[in-house]
């Protein structure tokens, strides 16, 4: 067995908790009555169009629907009551940079609509009402092999599919590589370093031939025909089910796969960081995997790849872990985009007294809510329910100068200084301590004797150097 590899520099090691649901094997939740679907759920712009209110948007006539929405006028391809299928096409983005949406249930068009939005406060998206009776979709497999690569790149663009590691990438977007770029390896992401999150371990166990499978359809996209698969060592039955699929199906084509175990350390799943375990590469500060002849993808993502090509599958169910000691019943779930955190805590008996704190997507980089009407969306990897006796609520303190965040920062970031300086209102000076560098994981707050919110110091940070880069560029002539 391979030696478990690691990056060199910082990180730290939280307690895990995935033994919560990390042997529970992942179950198909039941039909929302309805879905919130947003309108941009990916990096880039929403699908349709939306343009400022009271302007006229162009005639396009592959929208079909002009939804009026405070602030904007959205062009969208479905009309109000229409009734729409499971895995049609109801928002397009044609040639910008985006992800198709598609429906994810049978139903009826209620219209668009503000829904709660974990990071937004709210956020316009479609809604449909749900036809209990309809039956699910079915998928017939094909040969891939017989596709041509532009034709394998537009399954997986009209597929709608973006990383589902968290940063949601259009896919379609990221496989396309310039032809003077040296491509060496093709990475699958199967860290899953956060605490609580066992949903891409499920996959890797029970969908390992799909993964697989996906990684060779990359590969083929790609013109590559090396892979590797990194998956933290506290997974071995996940690095067996993936070892089993790649002797099965990988060597009749030529292609290399191979896993490699990783060190149990967090944060180990972030780009640079595996890219770093993996390769001994290091991505320049401002730089791209590209720069080193590699590129990322989530296990999960590769598997939405071999259903799109293989399959013809959209899209518009997702693999969440729901767990924390504030839920009634734990548990690794396949749902449907669109369903609503209250769905979810009714169909896993409810919460428990002593909830604390709900956090959508990881205890580490997630966002703590205030709503259960927040809909699961494409890059949702888990919502955590976290206890009273799972979080700390002390205030913080001011900063001890132990250089604990130091030792801990994978980056070499100095985030004692930048928080100390946005504090004294000095925000703009704070580019020399690295925040620009900053992959924002949470290692530093993390250590942090003082409690202080060191994570949230450096986004300020940056949120206020954006803005002053827009007011500048508004004043140049």
């Amino acid at each position: 067995m391979k030696r478990s590899a690691t990056f060199p520099r910082g990180g730290i090691h939280p307690k895990e908790e995935k033994h919560l649901t990390k042997n529970l094997p992942v179950e198909v939740m039941p039909l929302p009555a309805r879905v919130s679907l947003f309108l941009k759920q990916h990096i880039g712009e929403p699908c349709g169009f939306a343009v400022k209110k009271k302007q006229l948007p162009p005639i396009n006539e592959e929208f079909l629907f002009t939804a009026r929405h405070p602030g904007a006028i959205y062009q969208l391809l479905v009309n109000k009551k229409e009734r729409v299928s499971e895995g049609e096409l109801i928002g397009s983005i044609g040639k910008k940079l985006g992800a198709n949406l598609h429906a994810s249930v049978d139903g009826t068009v209620e219209g668009v609509m503000d829904v709660p939005h974990p990071v937004e406060g709210k956020a316009p998206a479609i809604v449909l009402a749900t036809d209990p009776e309809a039956k699910p979709a079915v998928y017939s497999s094909i040969d891939w092999t017989r596709l041509s690569r532009e034709e394998l790149v537009a399954k997986i663009t009209n597929a709608g599919i973006v990383g589902l590691g968290g940063a949601g990438f259009p896919t379609h977007a990221k496989v396309a590589i310039k032809p003077d770029v040296k491509m060496e390896t093709l990475i699958l992401n199967g860290a899953e370093c956060e605490p609580y999150l066992t949903c891409d371990h499920r996959i890797m166990v029970e969908h390992g031939d799909e993964v697989v499978e996906g990684a060779m359809i990359l590969l083929t996209v790609l013109g590559i025909d090396s892979c590797v698969i990194g998956v933290e060592d506290n997974k071995p039955d996940a690095v067996q089910a993936l070892k089993t699929a790649i002797s099965q199906n990988s060597s009749s084509l030529g292609f290399k796969i191979t896993v490699q175990p990783l060190r149990v350390k967090y944060p180990q799943g972030s780009a640079k960081q595996l890219i770093q375990s993996i390769t001994g590469k290091q991505v320049p500060e401002f730089g791209r995997s590209l720069d080193v002849g590699v590129i990322v993808q989530n296990v999960g993502t590769t598997r939405a790849v071999y259903q799109a090509v293989v399959l013809g599958k959209p899209l518009y169910e997702k693999t969440i872990t729901i767990s924390g000691r504030g839920i009634g019943r734990p548990a690794n779930l396949q749902v449907k985009i669109g369903t609503s955190l209250t769905d979810i805590v009714n169909y896993l008996g409810g919460v428990k007294p002593n909830l604390a704190r709900v956090v959508v997507g990881g205890p580490m980089m997630g966002a703590a809510v205030s709503s259960l009407d927040i809909p699961i969306t494409k890059t949702t990897s888990g919502v955590i329910f976290l206890a009273r006796d799972e979080i700390d609520t002390r205030d913080y303190g001011p900063c001890i100068r132990c250089g604990f965040c130091l030792d801990a920062c994978p980056m070499g970031v100095e985030p004692n200084m930048i928080g100390l300086y946005l504090e004294a209102g000095r925000w703009n000076e704070t580019e020399q301590f690295g925040m620009n560098a900053c992959i924002e994981c949470g290692s530093c707050a993390f250590v942090c004797p003082a409690k202080r919110p060191l994570v949230q110091f450096v986004k300020l940070a940056k949120l206020k150097h954006r803005f002053a880069q827009r007011e500048s560029k508004k004043k140049q002539p």
